[in-house]
């Protein structure tokens, strides 16, 4: 007659605390996570939200009380925003602007991360090369040599100038993202579209800028985000006409004016407008721009 051993731990084993303690460090690990976690929000989102509370308080309450809670809201903040410190006519502007420069980045960008992604030719790993050193390359050492280029061109204090400046500046990030996004579709249906017939051009346009949708969001978001809050480039092309301002010059135009005695419930209540775009979309275009940085990975 044969017997089995127990199934359960021999007397002086270790097995069970061992356990115990695991499960007690794992537990200490999420807490740990979940308070830094809460820490960075109310990092990010703390300053957010006072701004928007401080834009409905009168300037005279905030000089004595910065951090406080609004008595009362006062909505003609906006509204002296908008038409007195002329943010209207300077959120145009970058409207203006950015639907050009925004459409140019993401044209050009993405044609030219189409062809070194999916064409092998003599110089693809130059050019790709050329792009990637473009990030590189710190804005404020061009400078000189841009100011001097658009002054020949007669492109200073003008809407085409500043949409191509823009450009020039964004396309680096915008080539090298896409074609790594580019590199990861299937050739199959490329193939399959130029077998049926199709060109190069249909084949890119009706096919392959589809398929690259998450990548184009994430980019595109990106490219708003930089295009929107730039205000260095602004600065040096476009400094001449205040009304020709756009939104981060007339923000810093009106800061600068303000001292202490001007209008500081105004100036949040533009501040506020300048956010409301980018977290407008953002909500809107959150999944296309989760699913864009994590296709590469997936497949």
């Amino acid at each position: 007659m044969t017997t089995t051993a127990a199934a359960t731990p021999r007397p002086g084993t270790t097995e069970a605390p061992r356990r115990e303690t695991g499960k007690e460090s794992g537990g200490t690990l999420n807490v740990f996570s979940h308070a830094f976690l809460v820490l960075w929000v109310v990092l990010a989102a703390g300053p957010l939200i006072w701004v928007a509370l401080t834009a409905f308080r009168p300037s005279a309450e905030i000089l004595s009380d910065p951090a406080g809670w609004p008595a009362a809201f006062h909505w003609e903040n906006f509204t002296n925003a908008w038409n007195k410190a002329d943010i209207g006519r300077y959120t145009i502007n970058s409207l203006i602007i950015l639907a050009g420069s925004l459409t140019g980045t993401m044209l050009l960008g993405s044609m030219a991360a189409y062809v070194i992604a999916r064409f092998t030719f003599p110089g693809n790993r130059v050019i790709f090369m050329l792009f990637a050193g473009g990030m590189m390359f710190p804005v404020i050492l061009a400078l000189v040599p841009l100011f001097a280029v658009m002054e020949n061109f007669g492109l200073l204090e003008t809407r085409p100038g500043l949409i191509i400046a823009y450009i020039a500046y964004s396309l680096p990030f915008t080539t090298f993202f896409l074609t790594s996004f580019f590199r990861t579709l299937p050739t199959g249906v490329q193939e399959a579209a130029m077998v049926d017939g199709a060109s190069h051009t249909r084949t890119f346009f009706q096919i392959m800028l589809p398929m690259a949708k998450p990548g184009l969001v994430s980019i595109g978001i990106f490219n708003f985000l930089g295009q929107w809050n730039q205000y260095l480039l602004p600065l040096l092309l476009n400094n001449e006409e205040t009304k020709n301002y756009v939104l981060p010059q007339g923000l810093a135009s009106l800061a600068v004016s303000q001292g202490y005695r001007g209008d500081w419930g105004a100036l949040f209540a533009g501040l506020t407008i300048a956010m409301l775009p980018v977290l407008v979309v953002y909500a809107v275009f959150q999944r296309q721009v989760q699913a864009g940085l994590t296709a590469g990975a997936l497949k």
